[in-house]
Order: structure tokens, then sequence, then C-alpha cells
């Protein structure tokens, strides 16, 4: 005859029975364990808070200092154009008034270099200047005589664009000053430096090359040199 079946009411481990106080301890560690995981949790948050917290406070300084950089560049940027703007207000002084002092040196000298080479000059005239058909000229010297006329362009440096606008404004010039238009026109450069070889190119081109040195100019032509009628 087979043993009856009986219930055991007791809680085994591992096949051996656990009474109340075993269970009720493993129930408060594994509710320490989730408390603790809980705390855990909770300081992970806390720090992902604090992290994104300086996270947004550190894109809001980095808004501040570029619009503070932005501000900044606006000001250099404002100084950097009122500099250049002095600067070339310097420029255009310092030039205008260099570019006098030479045509008074050429004008000095003026006279005596052009009887030299056979043009009898009467009378000098410094910048000339008008509108004709709508178009604004300025001739910077004017030597002329009777016959004569010789126009001179004066630079501190010469360069061939030089040479290029002054050959045009002398074919130009009976257009501009029709008081001239029965003469003989002549055209004459003068400068301090020459860029590369445009004194030969003007000289090239018909016109008297006059070098300003020191408190006095020359001629600084061939000895053969014809000048061009214009």
């Amino acid at each position: 005859m087979e043993p009856e079946n009986t219930v055991n009411d007791s809680i085994t481990d591992y096949g051996q029975p656990l009474d109340f106080q075993q269970v009720w301890r493993i129930f408060q560690e594994t509710d320490r364990m989730f408390q603790e995981t809980d705390k855990k949790f909770q300081e992970t948050d806390r720090k992902f808070l604090e992290t994104d917290k300086k996270f947004q406070e550190t894109d809001r300084q980095i808004k501040e200092n570029d619009h503070i950089l932005t501000e900044k560049f606006k000001e250099t940027e404002k100084l950097i154009r009122q500099n250049l703007k002095s600067i070339r207000e310097l420029d255009r002084l310092f030039t205008s008034q260099w570019g006098k002092l030479i045509e008074s040196l050429v004008e000095g000298d003026l006279v005596r270099l052009l009887n030299k080479r056979g043009i009898k000059v009467e009378r000098t005239i410094q910048r000339a200047q008008g509108n004709r058909n709508g178009e604004n000229f300025e001739y910077d010297i004017i030597a002329l005589n009777g016959s004569e006329v010789v126009i001179v362009e004066v630079k501190t440096t010469l360069r061939q664009n030089d040479i290029d606008h002054f050959h045009e404004k002398l074919w130009k010039l009976k257009t501009y000053m029709p008081e001239f238009k029965d003469k003989k026109v002549f055209g004459a450069v003068a400068y301090i430096t020459a860029d590369g070889s445009s004194n030969r190119m003007a000289e090239n081109l018909g016109l008297f090359v006059i070098r300003a040195t020191g408190s006095s100019s020359s001629i600084v032509n061939k000895k053969d040199f014809q000048p061009k009628v214009f």
C-alpha cells in the first residue's frame, strides 16, 4: 500500500524548508537592493540633469560669446573702414601736394628746356581745367607761343597706363580747347621715377620725356628725337 501524498506548506530553499523569518529577511534584502538600485537610478538621473544643465549653460555662453564676438568684429570692421578712409584721404592729400611741387619744379625749368629744343615758350598755364560736351578735362601744364603748344603731364611715378591716358587726352585737346585748333600741339611727360620702360614708351609715341631730379629737370630724349605733332 502506497503512502498518502502529504502537502508541505513550508517554503523550501534547495529542498530545505524555510521558516517565516528567513522569507522575511529575503524580502527585506530584495527590497533593500531595489531601493539601492532606485537610488542609483535617481543619482544617475540627477547627473544627467546636471550635465544637461551644464550643456545648456555652455550653449548659452557660446551664444553670448558669439554675439560679443560678432559685435567686436563689427566694431573692428568699422574702425578699419574709418582708418582706410583716413589713409586714402591722407594719400590723396600727399599725392596732390607732392604733384603740385613736382609741377612747380618742372614749370620752372620748362621754358629753358623747350627753348633748347627750338620751341620758344612765351607763357605757361598750370592746371587748365574745363568741361566740353559733358566731358571734364584737365591738363597739368601748358606751354605755348603764337603757333605752338606743349602739353605736359606730370607724374611722381610714370606708368604705362598714365601714358595711354595722356596720349588719348592729347588727341582731344583741340576738341576740349578749340582756341588751340590752329596750333601745332606737342606732348610731354614729366616724372621723378619711371615704372619699367614707360619712359621709352613715351618717347616712341613722340612725346618729350622730362625727368625731375633734385632741384632741376632735364629732357632725356635721344639727341635725334623728333617730337610728334598732334
